[in-house]
């Protein structure tokens, strides 16, 4: 089908499980305004809607990896960093940040896509489909709308703090300069939307969505969808709200919510497609290129995992050579790897942290590190099979080819039951009950690990999976963690829980940034280079696109200031 420029949304054959799908092609500035040039209700459908919200939806948190005009993700700013997840792990080294001060690394321009792609993509055709539903009984549809609406609005205001909502994107309205809303206004508002999506989802709908790709249309799996996503409201704002937690026990003991692993909320990308649009994993996309990966992986999350013997290590990376140049017996080479002849900064020798280079063929890079970039894309640490749907690291040590692994059949992860562990497990700490905060961490490794090593199956592609980890050092490494648990005093009790809460998280960047700003663990992530990088970043920068366009909106004089639910009046450590 032959795009049809001028126009925001158009119905086009996409490739997400024979789905049929909206896409976006820019055209004008607006920003978070209704595109003029945008379809019409009367000539879509609420299946078509849907479709297009659902994408939209998982691509605000991976982005996509190409700049594909045919799939509904507008890229621009930093291009390896689309989407919220990869920004979240570069702050709490699970990727490598590019940059050595604070203040320069996300400019107000780095978070127009994110921003274009919330309120023209997802709000709009929300507001757009839900007369069309409403009009034909399709509750289910409009379901799904409330709690995408809900989790939209609540990851806008992690990332930004205050931003439009009411005046923003009312149907057959122009409003072309919405004011923002508090914060915790918001969050009120999602938790009412939950409210609606419940209702809607035990409703009698005159039929379901054509395509839904989360669950199926099992709706009982989509209540407890929304409730595990109440818990993870009530968890964000225990520290501003005195009814959090009993709000929070109240459904932990209606048992309605995320348990079972089979209930995680996840999407699969299907990953048959490089092009027209790309339905491989946008991680997979960005690295497993002929010329090799285009992110660096963080050397202290890497480093983490390997020095704690973490059995998920081989799962979530590839490694393309077993040398790093300035390792222990390995040559330096000024080429590939500057720093490695280089002295670490007085700041990491006094910390004790890792500088430049690992064993074992771990090749990433420090925090911070923005020196330029070598031809080392077929050398760098790859993101592994999960949950990317790249390679198994058997340690083949081979530079990869596009379509190794999985081929890009990967997963973003939204919602789980190992994540659902973890939350009980910080109230638990909050509390002062270490015990049953070391049983829910283990609870959510056992669940978490068992989920990574059966998503190898039917991606090894000929990876010797001798190399997984037998039952025995799974073993061993779970009663090592409890036993370093028990032994460690307060503070190191919550630097265990947040280095596993880091390393349970990876692929998922929202929850690790929210976590390390909420509690301030763990102390021991590896700082940024440079010794005076700037107060760390507590909220974003409007994005520039929004401040030009919108005269309701200022800037923000600098990007630390907190959003509402954190309230110790202190930056993690940056």
């Amino acid at each position: 089908m032959k795009v049809m420029k001028n126009i925001n949304r158009y119905i086009a054959l996409a490739v997400f499980g024979g789905m049929l799908t909206f896409n976006s092609c820019e055209t004008t500035d607006l920003d978070i305004t209704q595109d003029p040039n945008a379809l019409t209700p009367d000539q879509a459908s609420v299946d078509f809607f849907l479709s297009s919200i659902q994408e939209d939806f998982v691509r605000q948190w991976d982005g996509d990896a190409d700049y594909d005009p045919n799939d509904n993700w507008s890229s621009g700013g930093a291009t390896t960093g689309d989407g919220f997840n990869i920004h979240g792990m570069e702050l709490t080294r699970m990727m490598n940040m590019f940059g050595r001060s604070y203040p320069s690394v996300y400019q107000p321009t780095d978070m127009d896509d994110e921003w274009r792609n919330g309120y023209r993509g997802i709000l709009s055709d929300i507001r757009a489909m839900t007369p069309l539903a409403e009009e034909a009984d399709l509750t289910h549809h409009i379901g799904i709308a409330n709690f995408i609406e809900a989790y939209l609005m609540v990851t806008l205001v992690d990332y930004f703090g205050d931003v439009p909502y009411t005046e923003a994107v009312k149907a057959g309205e122009g409003n072309f300069n919405p004011s923002v809303d508090s914060g915790a206004s918001i969050y009120e508002a999602a938790e009412a939307l939950l409210n609606q999506a419940i209702a809607n989802f035990n409703s009698s709908a005159a039929a379901d969505p054509a395509e839904e790709f989360f669950y199926g249309n099992n709706y009982t799996k989509w209540v407890r969808a929304a409730n595990t996503l109440k818990l993870k409201i009530y968890l964000q704002t225990r520290l501003v709200d005195g009814s959090a937690e009993s709000k929070f026990n109240a459904i932990i003991n209606s048992g309605n919510y995320i348990q079972a692993t089979a209930d995680d909320m996840q999407w699969s990308w299907p990953g048959t497609s490089n092009t027209q649009p790309d339905t491989r994993h946008p991680y997979y996309g960005l690295n497993y290129q002929v010329t090799g990966g285009q992110h660096y992986q963080s050397n202290w999350y890497m480093n983490k995992l390997d020095v704690l013997g973490d059995p998920r290590i081989r799962y979530y990376f590839y490694r393309q050579t077993d040398e790093v140049p300035g390792a222990p017996g390995v040559e330096p080479d000024e080429v590939a790897l500057n720093c490695s002849l280089q002295a670490p900064p007085q700041h990491y020798i006094d910390g004790g942290f890792t500088f430049c280079y690992l064993p074992n063929g771990y090749w990433g890079r420090d925090h911070g590190d923005s020196e330029g970039i070598p031809p080392d894309g077929l050398s760098r640490t790859l993101v592994g099979v999960y949950p990317a749907g790249g390679r198994f690291d058997d340690s083949s040590f081979e530079a990869i080819a596009p379509g190794d692994g999985g081929g890009g059949t990967g997963i973003t992860l939204l919602l789980s039951a190992f994540g659902v562990d973890l939350m009980r497990a910080e109230f638990a700490m909050a509390n002062g009950n270490f015990p049953a905060a070391r049983d829910f961490m283990l609870a959510a490794f056992d669940k978490q690990m068992a989920k990574v090593q059966a998503f190898l199956a039917g991606r090894e592609n000929g990876a010797d999976i001798t190399f997984e980890p037998t039952p025995a050092e799974i073993a061993a490494y779970r009663a090592q963690i409890s036993a370093d648990f028990d032994a460690a005093d307060t503070e190191g009790k919550w630097d265990i829980f947040g280095e596993q809460y880091l390393i349970a998280h990876y692929g998922n960047g929202v929850e690790p940034y929210n976590f390390y700003r909420r509690t301030l663990y763990p102390t021991t992530l590896q700082p940024n280079r440079e010794p005076n990088p700037g107060t760390f970043i507590m909220s974003m920068y409007y994005p520039s696109n929004a401040v030009n366009t919108n005269s309701n909106i200022s800037q923000k004089a600098d990007q630390t200031q907190p959003v509402f639910w954190d309230n110790s009046g202190v930056p993690p450590a940056n």
